[in-house]
C-alpha cells in the first residue's frame, strides 16, 4: 500500500438507507483514488446488492481482511457484519442499526491503531443504532467519548459557510440553561484552534449568535445575551480571538452577514442548521471539530424514502472525502511549521504560503 496516500476509512452506516448509494456513486469515480486510499467498513455482500440495484456491476470493491492490506489503486471493503445479513431497503431494523454500529467500532479500533488516517462516516438512524455500546444522540457524540475529549464542537461546513452549535443534540426546552459564560468560551476556543490548524485560516473572524429574537433587544426579549454572550465574547477577546456579536439570527442570515466571517457560532441545533442547510442542503458536511482525529460525514440523513430509488445526489459525500482529505493535509502542514517555525518564515520571506 502507498504509504504516502491518505487512508480514509468509510463506515457503511444504516445498510437500509442510502449510504451505500452514495458511497458507489463517489467511489465510482477513478479521481478519487489519486488522492486516498479508500477502505469501507461494511459487507461486500450488501455492497453487492446496491451496485445490482443501481445497476453499477462494473464498479467494484477490492475486498480485504484488514486495513493494512489495503490496495493503493482500489477501492477497499472490509467486512464486519454476518454474511448472513439481511437488507430491507427503507426500513429501519435491528440488524441495521447493529451492523452500523459493529462498522464503527471497527474503523474506530483501526483508526486508533493507526492503520487509517481519517474516517468519513455515512448516515446512521440513531434509534436503532441505541444499544449497550452506543448510548449517544449522534455520531459526535460517540466520536467525543471513543476518543476521551470533553471540549468538541459539531460544525457544518460548505463552500458559502462554517457553523457550529454551542449545544447540539438537546431538547429546545434544555438549551438556555446549558448555555453559559464557559460553554460558549469553550467553544469560541475549539473553532479558533480548527480554523487555524485545521482549515489554514489566520487571525479567523468568528460571527457569535444571540440567543433571543432579535439578540434579546437590550433584554427587552431576554438577558442571556447580557449576562452570558457578551462576557463570554469579551473573554475571547481577551485570549486572542476574534469574535463579534451577538447578532440577532434572522437579520445576520437574512441580509447575507455571514459572509464577513470565517464561521459562525450559534446558541442551538436548529438556529445554525436550518439556514445551513437552505444553503447548502445537497453540499454540506458535518465535521467534529477539536478531536485528535478527523472526522467528517455527508450532511444528509438515512433519506429512508428514497433508499434504493438510485436518486440519491452523492455530492455531500464526495465532499465529505474531500473535506477529510484536505483538513488531514492541513493539521500535517500546520504541526510541521510548528516544529520548525523557521521553515515558515523563509518561505514567508521568498513569498511563499
Amino acid at each position: 500500500m502507498d504509504q504516502h496516500k491518505i487512508r480514509v476509512g468509510i463506515t457503511h452506516g444504516d445498510i437500509n438507507g442510502i449510504g451505500y448509494e452514495v458511497i458507489i456513486k463517489a467511489l465510482a469515480d477513478n479521481r478519487i483514488l489519486e488522492m486516498c486510499t479508500p477502505i469501507v467498513y461494511g459487507s461486500s455482500k450488501v455492497a453487492a446488492y446496491y451496485r445490482k440495484a443501481m445497476d453499477s456491476e462494473i464498479f467494484t470493491f477490492n475486498t480485504i481482511t484488514t486495513a493494512k492490506e489495503a490496495n493503493s489503486k482500489r477501492s477497499n471493503i472490509i467486512n464486519c457484519v454476518s454474511e448472513e445479513i439481511r437488507v430491507e431497503m427503507g426500513k429501519s431494523t435491528k440488524v441495521a442499526g447493529e451492523s452500523a454500529l459493529a462498522a464503527l467500532e471497527a474503523a474506530v479500533r483501526d483508526l486508533k491503531a493507526g492503520d487509517i488516517d481519517v474516517i468519513v462516516t455515512a448516515p446512521i438512524n440513531k434509534e436503532n443504532i441505541q444499544s449497550e455500546n452506543f448510548k449517544f444522540p449522534g455520531h459526535t457524540e460517540y466520536f467525543a467519548k471513543a476518543f476521551d475529549i470533553k471540549n468538541y464542537l459539531m460544525l457544518m461546513v460548505s463552500d458559502v459557510l462554517k457553523v457550529g452549535v454551542v449545544t447540539g443534540h438537546i431538547p429546545i426546552s434544555k438549551v438556555a440553561e446549558s448555555i453559559t459564560i464557559e460553554s460558549i468560551l469553550s467553544n469560541l476556543r475549539v473553532l479558533h484552534k480548527t480554523l487555524l490548524e485545521d482549515f489554514s485560516i489566520r487571525k479567523p473572524r468568528i460571527a457569535v449568535l444571540g440567543l433571543n429574537p432579535h439578540a434579546g433587544d437590550s433584554g427587552i426579549i431576554g438577558t442571556e445575551e447580557d449576562t452570558i454572550i457578551i462576557p463570554a465574547i469579551k473573554k475571547a477577546n481577551d485570549e486572542g480571538i476574534i469574535a463579534l456579536g451577538p447578532y440577532p439570527a434572522d437579520g445576520f442570515f437574512g441580509a447575507g452577514d455571514f459572509a464577513k466571517f470565517d464561521a459562525t457560532l450559534a446558541m442551538y441545533h436548529d438556529q445554525g442548521l436550518i439556514p445551513f442547510k437552505s444553503m447548502s442542503f445537497d453540499s454540506g458536511v458535518n465535521y467534529t471539530a477539536g478531536l485528535p482525529i478527523i472526522r467528517t460525514s455527508p450532511g444528509h440523513g438515512t433519506a429512508y424514502d428514497i433508499a434504493g430509488a438510485n436518486t440519491a445526489s452523492e455530492e455531500s459525500f464526495r465532499n465529505a472525502l474531500y473535506l477529510a482529505i484536505d483538513l488531514c493535509e492541513n493539521r500535517r502542514q500546520y504541526t510541521e511549521l510548528a516544529k520548525n517555525p523557521l521553515k515558515h518564515n523563509e518561505s514567508a520571506r521568498y513569498g511563499g504560503e
